[in-house]
């Protein structure tokens, strides 16, 4: 499987130790040059993560070559969400990883399977890769690392089959 992912999956899934667990699978996971970029400039604990994961090969950063499409996703979308969804075209890719919903929406209307941190979150307690004792601790852990959700919609995605 190919999936592609944003900075803010990224980050997120890495605040909350996460990530790793992620991406320890034989999928491959590729970053958009832009994201890549983004991560790289900073030098927090969640980057040096990424970074870790970048440096092992684990997180493979692409550019892509659809130059048109991401300048015109641009108009809209920040530079890494018009880079993903581009690459996720150019690759074909099994899905892509987006949080922010104009991003979503725009790569649903062309045509591409969207996850977010959530859905990510949500498979990996389901594959037994985390444990997760309390819903209303790990909805209190999005809070603090600044994941904007309703309460409403993390329960319905945390509560469906």
């Amino acid at each position: 499987m190919q999936i592609i992912l944003n900075s803010s999956p990224l980050i997120f899934l890495s605040k909350l130790n996460y990530l790793n667990q992620f991406v320890d699978s034989p999928d491959d996971f590729y970053i958009p040059q832009s994201v890549a970029d983004e991560i790289k400039a900073k030098s927090d604990p969640s980057s040096q993560t990424i970074q870790a994961l970048i440096d092992s090969g684990n997180l493979q950063i692409r550019a892509s070559k659809l130059i048109t499409l991401v300048n015109s996703l641009n108009q809209r979308l920040g530079k890494g969400e018009s880079e993903a969804i581009a690459l996720a075209i150019e690759l074909n890719t099994d899905y892509v990883l987006l949080d922010d919903s104009t991003a979503r929406r725009e790569a649903k209307r062309l045509g591409l399977n969207i996850k977010g941190t959530l859905a990510v979150i949500k498979k990996l307690s389901k594959d037994g890769k985390i444990s997760i004792k309390s819903l209303d601790k790990l909805y209190q852990q999005l809070m603090e690392i600044e994941f904007r959700v309703k309460r409403s919609l993390f329960d319905r995605i945390f509560f469906e089959d």
